[in-house]
């Protein structure tokens, strides 16, 4: 895995909210209390829009590219030249995105293996014989020298020969350029180890499972193949002028298995497509324990990300290669009124899905949906007084470096009392003086934005949200 360990001993404040996870819906384990809208086996499910109708049969192979040898690169002429797009032998030598001005070889370049992997060897010579590129021609190419999340673009000037190979000036392109009248669809898992993980704590340790290779998780801990996980352990600092009794730790773990979902529906090069779909999916798992005495306010919670992660799978749409950029930032989150000392254990089991769907007659809409359990719940809430924790994800999902998608997916409990309250929604019973409650929920926000116009598409003339989704259910309370 190649990994930047950037350890930050301070804890950082809460930032900006410009990525993903996802959807939401959620169960009680408990059968007293179940939340509305179930699907008649306890576990709710919510749709924010309609999934992306089923592809043709005949429709474009769509697969994981191969991580090593030449960097894959498709070419296709413009409208009309009948040059359909094709793999060729041409590669982005270097390219600058400020001028937009690009170098291609008839050399190919060569990607790079993860670190622990075997060199990477040249691969037979791509199909298709290379040209001399021309005005009109629309290129699309994997992450290469000066284009880290892969190029989709358009020559609009060719300038002349520089260092063994041609400079031309382009443009930005869409993909209905290159897949044209054609159709695909398909869903592909990343490779955990693909992903950059950059700490941002000190106590953060990172595992992953695929075939044939496992890096070793915690002790007694099991990653699923296909699965990253992120462990933490942190203090939560008092607040400003709270007593020093007034803190919290935290411990958890966040355990992802995601793929990536794209269909395409071709109307022509120079026509939108009749139907298009970007988005994540794929299973989660997560769980925390907060303990101690937080002293914050309840209109100022306290977001403190942990880890920060990104992958730019290559999907191989028939001959070209489709860059996808994934962003993840992991965090945990706590807000309250510095009164309560709690003892809160939360697990959620599941899967989601989120992106973004476009066709002709509504354009484009949201997708996000996920089916969640949670497990049997600790609680321990002493003191009058409210306290809410989580540990969640933000995300994005774009291509060739625009973000289309966004999203933030916050699992969390919630506990309240008026008394002094010590419960178990496992059976444990509760004594107390007071009243008290546990609750389970899961938040959810996020946008499609106008990149997306990547597809060939009409431009979002603004940022579409998902909508706003908050889902809570009791696991347990009572009055004494």
């Amino acid at each position: 895995m190649r990994r930047r360990m950037r350890h930050r001993r301070a804890l950082l404040p809460a930032f900006a909210v410009t990525s993903l996870f996802l959807a939401a819906a959620c169960s009680s384990p408990t059968p007293q209390a179940e939340p509305p809208g179930t699907a008649g086996n306890g576990r709710p499910q919510v749709e924010v829009a309609d999934r992306p109708a089923d592809g043709p049969d005949h429709s474009l192979a769509v697969a994981a590219a191969p991580t090593t040898g030449a960097t894959a690169t498709a070419t296709a002429g413009p409208a009309g030249s009948g040059r359909r797009a094709h793999k060729t032998a041409l590669a982005i030598s270097s390219y600058d995105r400020h001028t937009r001005r690009a170098v291609l070889s008839d050399k190919p370049a060569h990607r790079g293996s993860s670190p622990g992997s075997p060199s990477s060897t040249p691969s037979p010579a791509p199909s298709g014989a290379p040209h001399k590129a021309a005005v009109g021609d629309v290129i699309a190419s994997a992450p290469a020298p000066g284009a880290p999340h892969g190029l989709l673009a358009k020559v609009t000037k060719v300038v002349g020969e520089k260092d063994g190979g041609t400079e031309v000036q382009t443009e930005p392109a869409t993909l209905n350029a290159l897949l044209g009248d054609e159709t695909a669809k398909g869903e592909v898992p990343v490779d955990p180890s693909s992903f950059t993980v950059d700490k941002l704590l000190p106590d953060v340790k990172v595992s992953w499972a695929k075939a044939g290779d496992v890096h070793v998780g915690p002790k007694g801990a099991t990653v699923p193949l296909g699965s990253l996980r992120l462990d933490v352990s942190a203090g939560i600092p008092a607040a400003q002028g709270a007593p020093v009794s007034a803190t919290a730790s935290v411990n958890g773990f966040v355990q992802v298995a995601p793929q990536v979902d794209f269909t395409y529906g071709g109307a022509g090069t120079d026509a939108p497509p009749g139907s298009a779909y970007l988005g994540v999916s794929g299973d989660w798992t997560s769980g925390w324990a907060v303990k101690g005495r937080a002293a914050m306010t309840t209109g100022t919670p306290l977001r403190i990300p942990f880890a920060k992660l990104h992958a730019d799978p290559v999907l191989q749409v028939g001959p070209v290669p489709v860059v996808v950029n994934l962003d993840l930032t992991c965090y945990f989150q706590i807000s309250g009124d510095g009164k309560v000392t709690v003892d809160v254990e939360q697990k959620l089991k599941g899967d989601f899905k989120a992106g973004g769907t476009f066709g002709l007659a509504k354009g484009w809409t949201p997708v996000s949906s996920s089916n969640m359990t949670s497990t049997p719940v600790r609680a321990s809430v002493t003191t009058a007084g409210t306290v809410k924790t989580a540990l969640g994800a933000e995300a994005s999902v774009g291509l060739y470096g625009a973000v289309g998608v966004t999203a933030d997916l916050a699992p969390y409990l919630r506990g309240e009392a008026s008394g002094t309250v010590t419960a178990s929604s496992d059976g444990g019973g509760a004594k107390a003086e007071g009243a008290w409650a546990v609750y389970g929920g899961v938040d959810l926000s996020g946008t499609l934005r106008f990149q997306l116009s990547v597809f060939g598409t009409p431009v979002i003339q603004r940022s579409i949200p998902l909508g706003a989704l908050n889902r809570e259910w009791k696991l347990a309370g009572g009055t004494f």
